[in-house]
């Protein structure tokens, strides 16, 4: 019997065909990334929850994140740990999740206040809110860590492949796995394997091993192992996919699909990023899976910037075989009292009232309507 979350609920989300059900009722994603949610403060994690809530979005994805060298110098941190910038622009405050423990010449986790209880604290604080979470075991890129660390923890300056083979890395991210589905939050009471606010594991945001079949071998591996140990919840790559295709949606241990989608990136008109999310809402009928447009962004400094998120969420909550979005990235106030100044990708979403933000908000609207006109059978799925 699962254990109840913070809000007192018992279901899992689980795939229903091309959509998710919870509690046998359609569950349409309307969700927001967040980058700094497991190393920023509580007040910074509870004021992007509670805009989250304000604009009416029911998931909220996640990285799990920091990871550094050693505190000796032996195994060099890569990034810049020890900047005193704000959250928002990478600024940790001491905060780290995985280090490299040179008396036992291996990876450690940090459960302390600066480590797991912050996100022990942000999955509680989901639950009070009925908000559910996505969470990546690991970042590819080296912002924070990520797998570049733990690969440069063994001398390796291979960025593609090394992680995705060495039995050393794969070993310290399977041991990765099994702490943090297995870890017992104090604060609900539950263990993590067993805590319903927590809508799927994804295996590594955009893990990027090359080559395609280095990628998707290990993808099927890991994703077992997951499964392996948590039989409750959904489970994703987490990888951007757009290029490949979903060529990973056939991975029989993939719950569901995942992409993400930067037009001005892919050299793509806001018409032909429409026509895309239409393509991959029938790849996902095809598979027979649900798939998630989880990061996408549109630069502020695009003068169609809002009229071009309403074309593409009205696409998605339209198409019946789209089963929603996540949008990169709802960010709040930082403990300076500042917003993130965000110069460089303009991507960040704001509560601020304006025209971006109430297109959004207008859309999670529009998702929570399809649930309600959407049917499922007795059993909870489609019809």
């Amino acid at each position: 019997m699962p254990a109840a979350s913070a809000d007192g609920a018992t279901a899992f989300v689980r795939a229903s065909g091309t959509g998710f059900a919870v509690d046998g009722k359609p569950f349409y994603v309307t969700g927001v990334n967040n980058h700094y949610l497991t190393f920023g403060s509580q007040n910074e994690i509870t004021r992007v929850l509670d805009d989250a809530v304000a604009m009416g979005a029911n998931v909220v994805r996640i990285i799990l994140q920091p990871v550094i060298g050693s505190f000796d110098g032996s195994a060099v941190t890569i990034w810049n740990w020890r900047g005193r910038a704000d959250a928002s622009d990478l600024g940790v405050n001491g905060a780290y999740l995985l280090y490299w423990d040179p008396q036992r010449s291996a990876m450690a986790v940090n459960d302390g206040p600066d480590g797991m209880q912050k996100i022990d604290f942000l999955i509680a604080e989901c639950g009070k809110r009925h908000l559910k979470l996505i969470v990546a075991f690991l970042d590819f890129w080296a912002y924070t860590g990520g797998a570049q660390q733990m690969r440069a923890w063994y001398g390796s300056s291979d960025k593609s492949g090394f992680f995705f083979h060495d039995p050393r890395t794969r070993r310290d991210y399977e041991n990765w796995i099994a702490h943090v589905v297995q870890r017992v939050n104090p604060l609900t009471g539950s263990a993590y394997r067993d805590d319903p606010t927590i809508m799927a594991w994804e295996l590594m945001n955009e893990g990027n091993a090359n080559p395609e079949s280095l990628r998707l071998t290990w993808t099927a591996e890991m994703s077992a192992y997951v499964k392996s140990l948590d039989p409750n919840h959904l489970v994703g790559s987490g990888y951007a996919n757009v290029s490949e295709k979903l060529s990973d949606l056939t991975i029989p241990t993939l719950d569901f699909g995942t992409w993400h989608g930067y037009p001005l990136y892919y050299k793509l008109t806001v018409q032909q990023f429409d026509d895309t999310i239409s393509e991959f809402c029938r790849l996902a009928a095809a598979a027979g899976k649900p798939v998630l447009l989880e990061e996408f962004g549109y630069a502020r400094s695009n003068p169609d910037q809002s009229a071009a998120y309403a074309m593409w969420l009205d696409t998605l909550a339209t198409h019946p075989d789209c089963a929603g979005w996540v949008v990169w990235r709802l960010v709040a106030r930082q403990d300076s009292g500042r917003y993130p100044a965000d110069n460089h990708d303009q991507f960040d979403v704001r509560n601020d009232g304006g025209p971006l933000w109430n297109t959004l908000s207008a859309a999670a609207r529009a998702g929570r309507r399809r649930e309600a006109s959407e049917p499922l059978d007795a059993k909870g799925n489609r019809p």
